[in-house]
């Protein structure tokens, strides 16, 4: 199909969509007056384009599928409304842009118990749950014995605060001087989609106040291309042990993803590092 015929459909859809959403929502609903009797249900035209904040001729040539440029906000308050719900908002957005809207980012949230099940079923490959906050969220046993999460308090279950405030964690990720400044620009993107969100203002200042590594690092507004997966880390009693890792995301609408470990096979000390994860070699790791 080319590119305007695919157009010329998503315009249909476009204006049956606006006219059904429209005819849904009572003046009642949409804190009008009901005043007059009314021919058809639902708003006006008329009704719509001020709420919205347009002009009726130029919602009209929108409902009617017309070739017009709008912009996002204008499809907020379009939504709002129309008192669409995330997914008929996101709808709308495909009908109009042909890609989906840009969701604000968001830290609160919760681990669906599915996940949990999996990362138990993980006994030798640490991974644990994280926000865009990077709060850790959930772990395993592997992520637990490698990281030593439940050490730390609830308030202070950080990957960040971790890694710029607790001497452990930066003995344990090898060449610290150097990570620490590739790992603080991945967490600068999961800022930029949530910088409006108090939460994470809150740990970037608490971190400046109290690290003066974060403090040069984060005002260098440094930004790296993605790593490649690969991190030594120093385990105790063995030594630097190379580690593949990844991001898996989990609930793209709640920003969660799951970090997972996986040491490289042929290194000295990976079989008693094995066993010391998944707890039939004694000992913290």
């Amino acid at each position: 199909m080319t590119p305007s015929r695919t157009l010329d459909r998503t315009r249909h859809e476009l204006a049956q969509f606006l006219m059904t959403r429209r005819a849904r929502v009572s003046p009642q609903e949409a804190g009008l007056p009901t005043g007059q009797r009314r021919r058809t249900p639902g708003l006006r035209r008329e009704e719509v384009a001020a709420l919205a904040g347009v002009g009726v001729t130029w919602y009209t040539w929108l409902e009617q599928g017309r070739e017009i440029n709008v912009s996002a906000r204008f499809l907020d308050n379009l939504s709002r409304a129309l008192r669409l719900d995330a997914a008929e908002r996101r709808h709308l957005f495909l009908l109009t842009h042909q890609r989906p809207p840009v969701e604000p980012g968001q830290t609160w949230c919760e681990v669906p118990s599915l996940i949990k099940r999996l990362m138990a079923d993980l006994p030798q490959r640490p991974c644990y749950v994280l926000n865009l906050r990077w709060d850790v969220l959930t772990w395993n046993e592997a992520g637990d014995r490698l990281f030593n999460f439940s050490d730390q308090p609830p308030e202070q279950r950080n990957l960040l605060w971790m890694l710029f405030t607790e001497p452990a964690m930066q003995t344990l990720i090898d060449d610290w001087d150097n990570q620490a400044s590739a790992i603080l620009s991945s967490f600068r993107r999961d800022y930029a989609r949530a910088s409006d969100d108090p939460a994470i203002q809150s740990l970037v200042q608490m971190l400046e106040g109290v690290s003066a590594t974060f403090r040069t690092l984060w005002h260098q507004h440094d930004v790296h291309a993605p790593c490649q997966g690969r991190r030594w880390l120093n385990i105790e009693d063995i030594g630097p042990v190379e580690f593949e890792h990844t991001s898996l995301i989990i609930d793209e609408s709640r920003h969660l993803r799951l970090v997972y470990y996986a040491a490289l096979e042929g290194q000295p000390g990976v079989p008693r590092l094995l066993e010391r994860l998944s707890g039939s070699g004694g000992g913290a790791v």
